[in-house]
């Protein structure tokens, strides 16, 4: 698989425009597997626990590297960690630990792979209180006045984190949460739907925020 891009970011608008004339968000580059990821992924809501869980460890494995990477990996990460059952990755131990860390097939990273099974316990004690995961990670939605009017390149530059995405970090670690700063907080938010932030222009907007506008919030 090339790594070389297949389109090139105009600067004005952030979009690329590909042999047909179809714009989309610039940061996949073109490249087909993060491609398929930006028009069928990222920013449409998701509410199931599972995948909220693996999203926000794998937006943790990411610090330091391009979500390229942890995407490319996603499915060694996935067997790694029992598919992200966060009942069963809270029961890892030293011996779980020392198979991830021999473990090519994920970013074998100690201090991340064992906040992974801490935030799986943490992710029960989440559950307890408040039901589900979902229903606590989307009372974290912002609010349609708080978001930038328009969604442009410009706008969009400005967001790396937001004032949501840092109340909720700082609830997450008062929570014993790890490895969830305000802007993996804000990466996690914008691929899970709680925000849409593909741009003013891209083919994906308007049908995301078509689903946006459908999906039933979880309480």
């Amino acid at each position: 698989m090339t790594d070389k891009p297949a389109a090139v970011r105009d600067p004005l608008t952030g979009l690329i425009t590909d042999e047909s004339g179809i714009h989309t968000c610039w940061w996949h580059q073109g490249l087909e597997d993060y491609r398929v990821y930006h028009d069928t992924e990222w920013g449409r809501p998701v509410t199931d626990d599972i995948r909220l869980f693996e999203k926000i460890c794998l937006e943790g494995f990411q610090s330091g590297l391009s979500w390229l990477t942890i995407l490319r990996k996603r499915d060694g990460f996935r067997k790694a960690f029992s598919g992200f059952d966060f009942e069963k990755v809270a029961l890892y131990g030293e011996k779980e630990i020392e198979a991830c860390l021999a473990d090519a097939g994920i970013v074998r990273h100690r201090k991340k792979i064992e906040s992974t099974i801490n935030n799986a316990k943490r992710a029960i004690e989440l559950r307890k209180e408040f039901g589900s995961l979902a229903a606590y990670f989307w009372s974290w939605e912002p609010k349609p006045e708080n978001r930038p009017k328009v969604l442009d390149f410009a706008a969009a530059k400005t967001l790396g984190s937001t004032p949501e995405s840092t109340a909720l970090s700082k609830d997450l670690k008062k929570r014993g949460w790890s490895f969830v700063g305000p802007t993996t907080v804000y990466a996690f938010m914008q691929a899970m739907g709680l925000v849409n932030d593909h741009l003013e222009g891209c083919k994906c907007r308007a049908e995301v925020e078509k689903v946006r506008a459908g999906v039933k919030r979880p309480v």
